[in-house]
């Protein structure tokens, strides 16, 4: 059987689909619902991003520094870490860090997810980072310390600056691969835009309209993101052609 409107005309396929959205979106003011879920998103993203990026460089730093025998214990944690991270599925890192560590009544959800994401991240990161470092030219420490800096003044201030125009691009690709995997996030009662999206489709038992609804926020953000990045490195081209 066709369905039929109030008005006793069949729907044409437009109409089913206008009011297949309308009903996503509209009534309850559903639309509320999507706004809360992509403020959540974009905080767990963001709090990911700057822990995430702050293991990368402590990771990656002490990777490429402690070269001797008696930091050699350093690198082993380092690599182990590494190795862990990227072997292991995220789904299962969250669902370990929730249950394991955060086992607290009171816990923030929202801060468990941040922490989850970031020390995700971090192993990346970290990586990418190591391998920006290893690319700028040996003599750029020893021009540094010939300067009177220590060796943290140097790769701080000479070495990492370098270093960041070279991994802008896979840095703003892992960035942009962390938003899309805080979709995830649900799996330990995060309400995030996801999230929000299956429990407006339970509502109007049409998951497919809030889905797509949901996929076009986090388009318009990775394109976003994507359009700042490209921003900073032509900048970055910019003042290395003065």
């Amino acid at each position: 059987m066709r369905k039929i409107n109030p008005g006793g005309k069949n729907l044409t396929w437009f109409e089913k689909l206008y009011q297949s959205f309308y009903n996503a979106i509209v009534p309850e003011q559903r639309y509320l619902a999507y706004i809360e879920g992509l403020k959540v998103t974009l905080i767990i993203s963001f709090l990911a991003i700057m822990l995430g990026i702050a293991i990368g460089i402590i990771i990656a730093v002490l990777n490429v520094t402690a070269t001797n025998y008696r930091m050699k214990w350093l690198r082993t944690i380092c690599n182990v870490y590494i190795n862990v991270i990227r072997g292991t599925p995220l789904i299962v890192q969250l669902l370990i860090i929730y249950n394991l560590i955060f086992t607290s009544r009171n816990t923030n959800e929202m801060v468990v997810g941040a922490v989850c994401f970031g020390i995700n991240s971090g192993a990346y990161v970290s990586e990418i980072i190591r391998a920006g470092i290893e690319s700028i030219d040996r003599g750029q420490m020893e021009a540094g310390r010939s300067l009177g800096l220590d060796y943290i003044q140097t790769m701080r201030l000479i070495i990492l600056p370098q270093a960041v125009k070279n991994i802008l691009p896979a840095l703003g690709n892992e960035f942009i691969t962390l938003i899309k995997e805080t979709s995830v996030a649900g799996y330990i009662a995060v309400t995030d835009l996801t999230k929000a999206a299956q429990y407006i489709g339970t509502r109007t038992w049409d998951i497919l309209p809030p889905l797509i609804i949901a996929a076009a926020c986090y388009l318009i953000m990775v394109l976003g993101l994507s359009k700042v990045l490209s921003g900073f490195e032509r900048r970055l081209s910019k003042g290395d052609s003065h």
